[in-house]
């Protein structure tokens, strides 16, 4: 049972010990950040506990520096699994871009 000291000191949380970033024991279970933990039976740890999983909710969402490495993680597993769906992907955005590049010289243009 692992102690979770966000929580008011001396209470154990009843969850799995939590693995973060597949670090930690063989039988521990990989649970996000952001979950209020199982079994809490205090209704101002169970608050806490839900204030605090809300709050990095927000902030993993809100982390524009981490949703880019996470988005770019992605494209490079797909590119890695698919290259020629890579390739057709990148000509698709460049031929969406140029259109809308053309579309707006021609409108100034006229």
């Amino acid at each position: 049972m692992a102690v979770d000291p966000d929580i008011s000191a001396g209470r154990r949380n009843s969850a799995p010990s939590r693995s973060v970033g597949g670090q930690g024991s063989a039988d521990a279970v990989n649970v996000p950040r952001t979950a209020v933990p199982a079994g809490l039976v205090d209704p101002v740890a169970s608050a806490r506990a839900e204030l605090k999983a809300a709050l990095l909710a927000i902030e993993d969402k809100t982390n524009v520096p981490r949703q880019l490495q996470k988005a770019g993680s992605r494209a490079r597993t797909f590119a890695q699994r698919n290259p020629v769906g890579a390739f057709a992907a990148v000509v698709g955005v460049a031929a969406v871009a140029g259109g809308i590049v053309w579309a707006v010289a021609r409108s100034i243009a006229r």
